[in-house]
């Protein structure tokens, strides 16, 4: 699976910063069983767009001793190219997240509940917690150390997913470009029976500063 997640901020006034974060996770899902009597969403192959999440946060530019802070209202939207890679409903909730910096390291929460509001008659409703506490350190040299836990609880069949991340990252230059390279490794302590335990992720991360007014 690969995620795309822009991460915009917007200036609103001199107070407000409205900052919009979107995830649109392009899927490759291989057959789950070898029966040709199984339903076609379990025996076949399945690749597309998934359903795609975005977080709008509200954050004041003073920092409340010395921790940024951001809350508002998170989407989910159908827009999954097939059934088996989608739930099939809108979605929504609150989010937050706070944030410190200090001493090279960057730590803090990023959290939302997201409820099914309607959609697809025939498909199951959801209610899904997600929590992903963070604590990242970097060096002059613009490596970067990180360990996180993107977990998510499902509140109807009270189902936990539980990995933990730890990366490793490099901040470069290509030509005027500043772009971040990842590479980490996943463990999952608490998982559906089946699923896999371990993982590898890649990420490459553009970074366009804001230009002096």
């Amino acid at each position: 699976m690969v995620n795309i997640e822009p991460v915009i901020p917007f200036s609103l006034n001199e107070d407000w910063n409205l900052i919009t974060r979107t995830v649109v996770p392009v899927i490759d899902r291989q057959a789950l069983v070898n029966n040709p009597n199984a339903p076609a969403s379990l025996r076949n192959n399945q690749s597309g767009l998934g359903d795609i999440v975005q977080s709008f946060f509200f954050s004041p530019k003073k920092e409340f001793d010395g921790w940024i802070v951001g809350a508002g209202p998170v989407g989910y939207y159908p827009t999954a190219t097939d059934n088996a890679l989608g739930a099939g409903k809108w979605g929504g909730g609150p989010t937050f997240v706070v944030l410190r910096q200090e001493h090279g390291f960057t730590y803090g929460l990023l959290a939302n509940q997201i409820w099914s509001l309607g959609g697809e008659q025939g498909r199951p409703n959801f209610s899904s917690l997600f929590l992903q506490p963070f604590l990242l350190y970097t060096a002059k040299s613009n490596t970067s150390i990180s360990i996180d836990s993107e977990s998510s609880h499902d509140w109807y069949d009270n189902l936990w997913i539980v990995p933990i991340n730890l990366q490793l990252k490099q901040l470069l230059r290509i030509g005027k470009q500043p772009v971040q390279f990842a590479f980490g490794y996943r463990y999952y302590v608490d998982r559906p029976t089946g699923d896999a335990n371990w993982g590898l992720r890649f990420t490459v991360t553009l970074i366009f500063p804001k230009k002096p007014s």
